[in-house]
C-alpha cells in the first residue's frame, strides 16, 4: 500500500461523483489503507492536494482506533502527526485525527505536549492542543480542556476560538457547573464566537444571561 495507490484509487472515486468526492467515500478508503507505512503516509501528507492530506491524517486516525495497533505503534502516529504538523494545516484535518492521535495517546500520561501545543505561534497547533482533549472527556475526565482552554480563551484565531468554545461546551455536558464557572471569569472578554459555541446548549433565559456578560 503506497501513498501512490492512494491517489489513483481517490482518482478512480472522483470520476465516479465528477471529482467532488463525499468524506465518507474518502474516510471508508483511508480505512482499507490503515496498515499504510507511516513513510507512504508522510509521502501523501506532503500532498498540495487537500483530499490526499485528509487521506494522510484519515489514516492516522483509523490506525490510532484499532485495537490491534500496538502501543508503539500508536506512538509512532502520534510522532508523526506533531512532527509533520506543518502540512495539517486545516481545521478538518484537525478534528478528524487529533482526538484518537494525539488525545488517545496522550491519555493517562504526561500532557505537557499539548500545553507547548496551546502556545505555539501556528493556530492549527493550537487547536490541535483543545481538540485532542475530546479523548479525555469521552472518558469523563475535563480538567485538561478547561486548562487548555484558560491558555487560548482569548486567541485571535477564529478556527481556535470556535474549537475552545465547542470542547468546552462539551466538557460541560459532564460538568455543567464547571463550565459556568469558567464563564463566569471569562465570558466578558471572550469572543462573541468563542462565547456562542459556548453556551450553545444552554436553555434560552441561561445563554441570554452570559451574553449580557460580554463587552
Amino acid at each position: 500500500m503506497t501513498a501512490q495507490d492512494f491517489k489513483d484509487s481517490l482518482e478512480i472515486i472522483g470520476q465516479e461523483y465528477s471529482g467532488a468526492i463525499p468524506k465518507k467515500e474518502l474516510f471508508s478508503l483511508a480505512k482499507e489503507f490503515q496498515n499504510m507505512s507511516l513513510e507512504e503516509v508522510v509521502s501523501l501528507l506532503k500532498s498540495k492536494n487537500d483530499d490526499h492530506r485528509l487521506g494522510a491524517v484519515s489514516v492516522l486516525d483509523w490506525k490510532a482506533r484499532d485495537k490491534k495497533t500496538t502501543e508503539k505503534e500508536k506512538y509512532e502516529a502520534f510522532k508523526t502527526y506533531l512532527t509533520h504538523h506543518e502540512y495539517i494545516n486545516n481545521w478538518g484535518m484537525v478534528d478528524r485525527a487529533a482526538p484518537y492521535v494525539v488525545g488517545g495517546y496522550l491519555f493517562g500520561k504526561d500532557k505537557t505536549p499539548l500545553y507547548d501545543l496551546a502556545k505555539s505561534q501556528n493556530p492549527m497547533e493550537r487547536r490541535t492542543a483543545i481538540v485532542s482533549t475530546y479523548y479525555f472527556i469521552r472518558k469523563n475526565e475535563i480538567d485538561d480542556t478547561f486548562k487548555i482552554a484558560e491558555i487560548l480563551v482569548n486567541d485571535k484565531e477564529h478556527f481556535v476560538q470556535t474549537a475552545v468554545g465547542s470542547w468546552i461546551r462539551e466538557a460541560g455536558k459532564r460538568d455543567e457547573e464547571r463550565l459556568k464557572l469558567f464563564l463566569d471569569k471569562h465570558a466578558a472578554t471572550m469572543s462573541r464566537v468563542t462565547l456562542r459555541f459556548a453556551i450553545e446548549k444552554f436553555n434560552p433565559e441561561l445563554r441570554k444571561y452570559y451574553l449580557g456578560l460580554a463587552k
